[in-house]
């Protein structure tokens, strides 16, 4: 059967991975030159790694492990809020990893054969009929499928095409501001696998490992208009940031710009009537584009790459509309769940004054064991 899929970011790098070990005839296009991945480090939830594994593509992702004991919430100067036993949690669900996003990208591309990949490919629209689709680029019709896994990003243009009513995406009014940098020798590591939370501006700092020699770090705070350029965003931080914990500006400053990435934080305004339209899928971000607030953006984007994948295993074209049915009925629900989680945790670390040190006082009142619960009950959603 052949099936195009659209976007080769890390969701659809699964997804074309998976359906061409299926002996499917799969195309993948990619409008940038090359299949690459630039930013920082990405979180991978143990959900995520089990999505891997059922596509084989887990083996060597699985070495960059989180190396920190601890976690949870911290106040602005690094006190405990919310304190969760990251050790303990690994052992009831999995461990989470840490890695380089374009590490892990190499990775999941590489059981890619060089003729399934046709880069500098911008898919404009797709043409549905009876009996296939045909790849609309900006040059004229490039594939006919039976099928095509719409993986084209938080921007997408397909999903646009797919559902011209929806409102699309929303800013949530934030700014994401990341980076990686060495791991000094002397780091405390109290604060590794922790964001802390300030109830007088609503912003967060968080760190994480990325294996033995390298941090991750990223900051959520208050957007006004058009986001900065990364120096600027820097300074901004660092100021904002003063009178935090010595660590969180420590580390701000000794990233150069030329390494720190600033996005305006967007979601999906409201979760779509369906991630399908006839032999048409949805996947990724461009299906249920989230806040990053619980990490779970690329988990979810595997969790789909391995449905799709599944339900798709011995179709033959007369069967794709009815199994995509399927993947919708399995995916959309949980990814909506999810979707709809994130922004409840974005609005929780988000609040200032009164409603924030309420915030901070329950917080605080819950046992770790309870904490780590709740943790574990996540990674395994």
């Amino acid at each position: 059967m052949r099936i195009v899929v659209v976007g080769a970011g890390l969701g659809g790098v699964a997804a074309a991975v998976g359906l061409h070990r299926l002996g499917h005839e799969v195309t993948l296009f990619e409008r940038g030159a090359e299949l690459r991945e630039a930013g920082t480090g990405i979180v991978v939830m143990p959900n995520g790694l089990r999505a891997l594994d059922t596509l084989g593509l887990a083996e060597d992702i699985r070495g960059h492990v989180t190396h920190a004991t601890g976690g949870g919430l911290r106040d602005w100067r690094g006190r405990p809020l919310l304190v969760t036993d990251l050790t303990q949690a690994q052992q009831v669900i999995g461990t989470p990893v840490m890695i380089d996003r374009a590490e892990l990208h190499r990775a999941l591309r590489a059981p890619l054969p060089a003729d399934v990949v046709r880069t500098t490919t911008l898919v404009e629209r797709l043409e549905p009929d009876a009996t296939g689709v045909t790849v609309i680029s900006e040059g004229g019709p490039v594939a006919r499928a039976d099928a095509v896994i719409a993986a084209d990003g938080i921007g997408s243009k397909l999903r646009a095409q797919l559902f011209p009513g929806h409102p699309g995406l929303r800013r949530t009014g934030r700014m994401d501001l990341r980076g990686m940098l060495p791991r000094p020798a002397d780091l405390a590591t109290d604060l590794l696998a922790s964001q802390l939370v300030d109830r007088r501006s609503g912003a967060m700092f968080g760190l994480f490992p990325v294996g033995d020699s390298r941090l991750y770090w990223f900051t959520d705070s208050v957007l006004d208009g058009t986001p900065p350029d990364a120096a600027e965003a820097r300074e901004q931080m660092l100021s904002l940031m003063a009178d935090w914990h010595p660590l969180v500006t420590a580390l701000i400053e000794a990233t150069p710009p030329a390494d720190i990435y600033v996005d305006p934080i967007t979601r999906l305004a409201e979760p779509l009537p369906s991630f399908v339209a006839g032999r048409i899928a949805l996947l990724g971000d461009a299906a249920h584009a989230m806040p990053p607030d619980l990490g779970q953006g690329a988990s979810q984007a595997f969790e789909d790459a391995a449905a799709v994948t599944r339900h798709l295993i011995d179709a033959e074209p007369a069967d794709v509309a009815e199994r995509l049915l399927r993947y919708d009925a399995e995916r959309r629900p949980s990814a909506n769940r999810m979707m709809r989680a994130a922004s409840r945790q974005s609005r929780l670390t988000s609040q200032t004054g009164v409603a924030a040190w309420l915030r901070d006082t329950m917080l605080r009142a819950v046992p770790s064991r309870l904490a780590t619960r709740q943790l574990a009950a996540l990674w395994k959603a």
